[in-house]
């Protein structure tokens, strides 16, 4: 079995570079199995980069498309990664990557992915400069992901982090944060099954290492949880970026093995 995957990519549909059938093609000659697609779903805070809802139409039509043509030299899913300030439910999709791009106040979703600035503003509006109260507000509403709708991955579990290499927005090695990222990893237990290890914050020049930190990995593999190996894909030759090292990772965090989507679902396969 060929076990090279990648099930979290962005295409023309959102916010990456390529289009779906140019990232086809690319993972042929790159000699994948299989291609997941995971458009970002209609955000209202961030309509700029997700999916509007007639995109995502022409989306989930383009992929069946592409799976068809396509069937006789690799496999090809269509997911979505998915928000909770999305109008919609995920339904009818091969898999879902469950993820938090912004946070909830009074009904209203305020995005803070992106450049420092977002997150500076963030936490300059809605905690009164406190980093430490906007990271543990991030694990509280991350671990309410199962109340929007089945998800199968979270998506850069710790994606509060994102700066954390270059500015210190908080301590992630005080007990109260880690305390705050465990409690939502043992929230989702038994509900997610699946989390990534995403190596795209390295690609983009963010982070030194992926997404989650190695603390937390290790308390993923004690409550259950599988894990995929993705690289939140936004342009083509980033497909594979980091895969293995972060397969060596997983090992010194104690796995033995992954997961990747077949046909008839996930498998575990050896790291």
């Amino acid at each position: 079995m060929n076990t090279l995957q990648n099930l979290h990519q962005h295409t023309t549909f959102c916010d990456g570079k390529d289009t779906p059938e140019e990232l086809v093609q690319y993972a042929i000659d790159k000699g994948f199995g299989g291609i997941g697609f995971s458009g970002h779903c209609y955000m209202p805070f961030a309509a700029y980069y997700s999916m509007s809802l007639e995109k995502t139409k022409e989306y989930r039509a383009e992929i069946a498309r592409l799976k068809e043509t396509y069937q006789d030299r690799i496999d090809v899913f269509c997911g979505l990664e998915f928000d909770p300030s999305c109008p919609e439910r995920p339904e009818g999709y091969d898999y879902v990557i469950g993820s938090q791009h912004g946070l909830q106040f009074d009904g209203v979703f305020y995005e803070f992915d992106g450049v420092a600035d977002h997150f500076r503003k963030m936490i300059d509006e809605h905690f009164a400069g406190d980093g430490m109260a906007f990271a543990v507000e991030y694990y509280r509403q991350l671990a309410q992901l199962p109340e929007y709708g089945v998800c199968d991955i979270v998506g850069h579990f710790d994606l509060v982090t994102r700066h954390r290499d270059n500015i210190n927005f908080f301590d992630c090695d005080t007990k109260q944060y880690r305390d705050a990222a465990i409690g939502a990893a043992e929230a989702l237990a038994g509900k997610i099954p699946y989390f990534e290890l995403n190596t795209g914050a390295i690609a983009r020049g963010y982070r030194t290492t992926p997404y989650p930190d190695t603390f937390l990995i290790k308390e993923l593999k004690r409550l259950g949880f599988g894990v995929v190996i993705s690289s939140d894909c936004h342009q083509k030759h980033l497909m594979d970026y980091y895969f293995l090292e972060a397969k060596q990772l997983l090992k010194n965090c104690g796995y033995q093995e992954m997961h990747i989507l077949t046909k008839d679902g996930f498998v575990p396969v050896p790291l």
